[in-house]
């Protein structure tokens, strides 16, 4: 036996405390060194891997919707054709006829006498023609002009207005011209229109015109008093 210790292990106690502290320099090193790696990168601008911070204080929120693409159908619609109609030259409006101051009957006719006057005669001349008398129209409705010309010849004929006047009125007084008086013949028809007239209501008006014939009366009712002759109204 002896009284020698076991040597120490100084040596290798002294290696792994060297080699820890070796690590935790380099491990500090390498910190400091990424840091400062990190704010150079911030400083240049070279941290294009981190997004950058927005403040999301009052900002809405915006939810950007997907883009669609949509693609139109353009709508046909069907416009009628409108045909172009050639214009026609305007027509000429014809000129109204001249009025003629002809009458459209004739004055041996009853078709331009009055309806009342008209009828009743036609009633007359049957009932005469049953009795074997014929009458004849001479003159039924004359024309304005016609009136002037057979004043004019009369005031010639009488030599004076007053006493052609007995015979013939002025157009505006005469009853032929208004168709409310007719004339007739032969001297037979007079006579019996004279003494019949008044069942139709046909009577003779003056003393001086046997042949001159008016609707005075009613018919079957006498007629009025004649007059001597004509007398032209007063203006």
């Amino acid at each position: 036996m002896t009284n020698d210790l076991p040597p120490r292990r100084t040596a290798s106690v002294r290696t792994r405390l060297l080699s820890v502290t070796g690590v935790a320099v380099v491990g500090l090193a390498v910190g400091s060194v990424l840091l400062w790696h990190a704010q150079l990168g911030a400083m240049l601008g070279l941290a294009a891997d981190k997004e950058p911070v927005v403040s999301a204080v009052d900002a809405p929120a915006v939810s950007t919707p997907p883009t669609t693409l949509v693609t139109e159908t353009p709508t046909v619609t069907n416009t009628p054709t409108t045909k172009v109609t050639p214009s026609k030259p305007p027509t000429r409006t014809p000129k109204p006829a001249k009025k003629t101051t002809n009458p459209s009957y004739g004055e041996e006719s009853i078709s331009g006498l009055s309806p009342t006057l008209r009828s009743r005669l036609k009633k007359a001349m049957r009932a005469a023609r049953a009795d074997g008398v014929t009458i004849r129209i001479t003159s039924a409705r004359r024309s304005a002009s016609k009136q002037q010309r057979l004043l004019n010849a009369a005031i010639k004929r009488y030599g004076s207005y007053k006493a052609a006047t007995r015979w013939v009125l002025p157009p505006k007084y005469s009853a032929h011209v208004q168709g409310k008086a007719v004339d007739i013949g032969p001297a037979a028809a007079m006579t019996w229109l004279n003494k019949n007239g008044w069942r139709y209501g046909v009577c003779r008006r003056y003393d001086n015109e046997a042949w001159h014939f008016e609707a005075l009366s009613a018919p079957g009712r006498k007629c009025p008093p004649r007059e001597p002759y004509a007398v032209p109204k007063a203006d």
